[in-house]
C-alpha cells in the first residue's frame, strides 16, 4: 500500500521539479468537498482544484454524463467526424452568454490554450499586433500567455524573451491606492508613448484578477474598456476562466458590470474536473480565421463536453449562482469577526464565493505579510483543510469551495482556518 511518503519519493525521481505541488499529499479519492488521500486521511477542500470543481468532486450528475459518453465514443477529433455534445453545449453557452450579439464557441484544452486562441482570433480579426494586459493578472503558462500574465516569479522567471508586442497597465486596486483613473491614464500612456490604438488588437482582463489577488474589477472601470475598445476597433476580452461558472454569484462574472466582451475565455469548471476550454465570441469575430486556422486535437472532447452539459444542468437546478453568494457571505463574516482579533487581516474581499483575505505586518503602513500566509496554510494542512494563497505580495489567503459544500462542512473549514490563524498569529 502506498504512502505519502513513499509516493513523494517516487515523485521526486520521475517528476521536474518545475511541476511543482503545493502539498506533498498523495489523493486516492475526492467526493463533494472532501478529499482523501493513499493513507486514509480527511481533508476539507478550500481550493476546489484551483477552482475546477464548483460543482463538488464527483457531483453525481457529471458523473454519469461522462459514463454515459463513454458507452458511445471517447474521441474522434472533431475536426475530422464532429458529435453532438460539441454542438449542443456550444449552443448552451452562446445562448448563456452576455449580450445580444449572436456568438460561436471554440472548444480546446486548457485555460492557457483558449486564451492563445483569443489572440490569434483578435489578432486575424483586426488585422493588429498589440495586446494590453494588466499588472497581477495570470493567463497561463505557455509563451503568449506568460507575456500576458503580469507577475515574474514564478511564471515568467528564466523563460524570456516573451512574445510581443504586449503591453502592462496597473490594475484598479483600491486597496494599495490604485484608482480607476490611473489605471485609465496608464492606457492613455500606451496610446501615446508605446503603440498607437489603431495598432491594438486586443484588451485582456480578469472581471476578478486571479493570482494577483483576488481584486474584483470595478464596473465602471469594466464599462470604461468596453468604451475604449469600441472607440478605436479593440477587441475586448473577458478572460473568465477562474471567474466562471458561477463562482462570483453570477454564470461569468463580467455580468456585474453590464458589458458584452467582444471574446471570453473559459475552462476549470466548466467540465466539472474533466479538461475542457473554450473561447466563447461575437460570431463575426469567432469566423474571422480561415478553416483550419484554429483546431487542436483533443478540443471539444466528447466526454468532457457531455460532462459540461451536466455542469449548466447542476448550475441551474441546483442554484449554483446564489449559492456562492451564501458561501462567500459566510466566509466574509467569519473573516470580518477573525479580523477583530487579527488586525494582520488588512482586507476581505471578492464576489460571490471568489474570497479572499490579504495579510499584512501592519494594517497602517499595509506592508504584505507573506510569512504569516505561508504559516498559516501551512498550519491549515496539518489539521486537515486546503487552503491556496495568491497576490503579487504572496500575502494573499483565497477561498475556492466547491459551491456544493454543506454549510456544516464550510463551517468545519473556517474553524480550522481559524485555529490555524490563532496558533501561528498568536
Amino acid at each position: 500500500m502506498p504512502t505519502n511518503e513513499s509516493l513523494h519519493e517516487r515523485r521526486l525521481a520521475a517528476v521536474p521539479r518545475g511541476w511543482g505541488s503545493m502539498y506533498p499529499i498523495y489523493v486516492d479519492k475526492a467526493e463533494g468537498a472532501e478529499i482523501f488521500d493513499v493513507e486514509g486521511n480527511r481533508f476539507i477542500d478550500f481550493a476546489a482544484g484551483i477552482s475546477v470543481v464548483n460543482t463538488g468532486h464527483l457531483h453525481p450528475k457529471v458523473k454519469a454524463a461522462a459514463i454515459e459518453q463513454l458507452d458511445h465514443v471517447s474521441h474522434t477529433c472533431f475536426m475530422v467526424t464532429p458529435y453532438e455534445p460539441a454542438v449542443e453545449l456550444a449552443e448552451r453557452l452562446n445562448a448563456l452568454a452576455p449580450g445580444a450579439t449572436p456568438k460561436k464557441t471554440l472548444f480546446v484544452n486548457s485555460g492557457a490554450e483558449a486564451v492563445e486562441n483569443a489572440v490569434k482570433i483578435a489578432r486575424y480579426h483586426t488585422g493588429r499586433p498589440g495586446v494590453i494586459a494588466f499588472s497581477g493578472g495570470f493567463h497561463g503558462r505557455t509563451f503568449m500567455t506568460m507575456s500576458l500574465t503580469g507577475k515574474v516569479a514564478p511564471y515568467k522567471q528564466g523563460f524570456g524573451p516573451m512574445p510581443g508586442p504586449v503591453f502592462h497597465v496597473p490594475y484598479p486596486y483600491e486597496y494599495r491606492g490604485v484608482t480607476i483613473q490611473d489605471s485609465l491614464d496608464a492606457i492613455a500612456h500606451v496610446f501615446k508613448e508605446d503603440m498607437e490604438p489603431s495598432e491594438i488588437a486586443a484588451i485582456i482582463i480578469e472581471p476578478e484578477i486571479g493570482e494577483g489577488g483576488f481584486i474584483p474589477a470595478p464596473p465602471e472601470f469594466l464599462q470604461a474598456l468596453r468604451q475604449i475598445a469600441d472607440e478605436h476597433g479593440i477587441v475586448l476580452i473577458a478572460d473568465e476562466i477562474q471567474t466562471g461558472f458561477s463562482r462570483t454569484g453570477k454564470l461569468f462574472a463580467t455580468e456585474y458590470a453590464g458589458i458584452e466582451p467582444d471574446l471570453m475565455t473559459m475552462a476549470k469548471s466548466l467540465a466539472g474536473g474533466f479538461p475542457l476550454a473554450a473561447v466563447l465570441g461575437k460570431a463575426e469575430i469567432m469566423d474571422a480565421p480561415h478553416p483550419g486556422g484554429l483546431g487542436g486535437t483533443y478540443g471539444g472532447s466528447p466526454v468532457a463536453c457531455a460532462a459540461g452539459l451536466a455542469v449548466l444542468d447542476v448550475i441551474e437546478e441546483e442554484g449554483l449562482s446564489d449559492r456562492a453568494n451564501v458561501v462567500g457571505g459566510r466566509i466574509k463574516q467569519r473573516m470580518s469577526a477573525l479580523a477583530e482579533r487579527h488586525p494582520e487581516i488588512g482586507d476581505i474581499r471578492g464576489l460571490g464565493a471568489m474570497v479572499a483575505i490579504e495579510l499584512v505586518v501592519d494594517p497602517e503602513t499595509k506592508e504584505p505579510n507573506a510569512d504569516l500566509t505561508k504559516a498559516v496554510t501551512a498550519a491549515a494542512i496539518e489539521r486537515g483543510l486546503v487552503l491556496l494563497s495568491c497576490g503579487v505580495y504572496g500575502n494573499v489567503i483565497r477561498f475556492l469551495t466547491p459551491l456544493t459544500i454543506s454549510d456544516a462542512l464550510l463551517d468545519e473549514g473556517l474553524d480550522i482556518l481559524e485555529s490555524a490563524f490563532d496558533d501561528v498569529a498568536g
